[in-house]
């Protein structure tokens, strides 16, 4: 290994979480999870609340099946404890659309399979270490964002948490902030996790252009209800682009909100996510990792891509360089908008 490689697996092993710290995340977002749904009964748990979405039990249960596949089987090389659940809970193998139709694990029984299987992960873990941690790392981040998913379908079905959504208003005014032309270093570094798409860290050249300060709240959108410095949210990409343009603005490209986030002159970010004008695909010298369903199968012009985070994103999940992606009808999202416009 040439020495620079050497030190930058070193420095990744040096951050490596021990066995005691990844399990320790894991039971914090296993804690989140359940919190979530205390409130829910059985029936409510088991339902199809839409077409769009899993019934909520599906996802309990796609988040043990998640976790059994990385960390026990592919990390420690054991055997998957329920080989037989492994395709009805494989997200890109059972698509929404059907998981309200096949027969799935009762909550009751859910439940009994996420305790499982974190058993054995912590003997996995126990037993062969957390390697660079990457794994780890990937298993509870998944689990925190299947906590926004089902909240998305708790959402549509009027079951949230009292309390939520915990959607709070936007300090500042609105302002345009301009940005001036340049190059700056796009996507994520080598330092921290990140996700294939966020990869590799890129130079991009932009022009100058405007971006609001903070994002469209209810006072700008005629017969919104909410909060008047609320931002909009649950509207689709055609909602926003169609908002944007009847102020005489556009979406940001994702390049340009990056550089604007990076540049800390943004008000808002993280309390809804924000459409852009992108569409979803690779970075130049994209590479898959650790699995090409994750990112590269949505590649195309079928996807826009959402940046920002919302309320209901984990701070772990919402950095500044992720890049969450759906289809422009979609408004089960937490979603709202940032103007942009060409610089005057």
């Amino acid at each position: 290994m040439a020495p620079t490689a050497l030190r930058q697996a070193e420095a990744v092993q040096s951050r490596a979480p021990t066995p005691e710290g990844a399990l320790e995340a894991l039971s914090d977002a296993r804690n989140r999870t359940f919190t979530l749904v205390a409130h829910l009964d059985d029936e409510q748990l088991a339902e199809t609340h839409s077409s769009i979405m899993s019934p909520l039990a599906w996802d309990l249960a796609h988040i043990a099946a998640y976790e059994d596949l990385w960390i026990s089987h592919r990390h420690a090389g054991m055997e998957l404890l329920r080989a037989d659940l492994a395709e009805r809970y494989d997200a890109f193998e059972t698509p929404r659309s059907i998981r309200g139709e096949i027969e799935l694990l009762d909550p009751s029984q859910a439940r009994e399979y996420m305790t499982d299987v974190r058993t054995r992960a912590a003997k996995a873990l126990k037993g062969v270490g957390t390697g660079d941690g990457t794994i780890c790392e990937m298993v509870v981040r998944h689990e925190l964002q299947h906590s926004e998913t089902m909240r998305q379908t708790m959402a549509l079905a009027g079951l949230l948490p009292p309390g939520e959504p915990c959607l709070p208003t936007v300090d500042g005014e609105d302002e345009w902030i301009d940005v001036p032309a340049g190059t700056f270093e796009m996507g994520a570094g080598r330092d921290d996790f990140a996700y294939d798409n966020e990869r590799p860290r890129h130079t991009v050249e932009l022009g100058p252009f405007q971006i609001a300060r903070r994002p469209v709240t209810n006072a700008s959108r005629p017969g919104a209800s909410g909060d008047p410095d609320a931002p909009v949210c649950h509207i689709s990409w055609h909602e926003a682009d169609e908002l944007a343009r009847a102020q005489g603005a556009r979406l940001p490209s994702e390049a340009e909100w990056e550089k604007a986030a990076k540049l800390g002159v943004l008000d808002g970010v993280g309390v809804v996510w924000e459409w852009t004008s992108s569409f979803f695909g690779p970075y130049p010298g994209f590479e898959a990792h650790p699995y090409k369903e994750y990112s590269e199968v949505f590649f195309g012009e079928g996807y826009r891509v959402l940046r920002g985070g919302s309320w209901a994103t984990s701070p772990r999940v919402k950095t500044l360089t992720f890049r969450n992606w759906d289809l422009p009808i979609r408004r089960q999202i937490f979603a709202g908008l940032r103007l942009a416009r060409d610089a005057a």
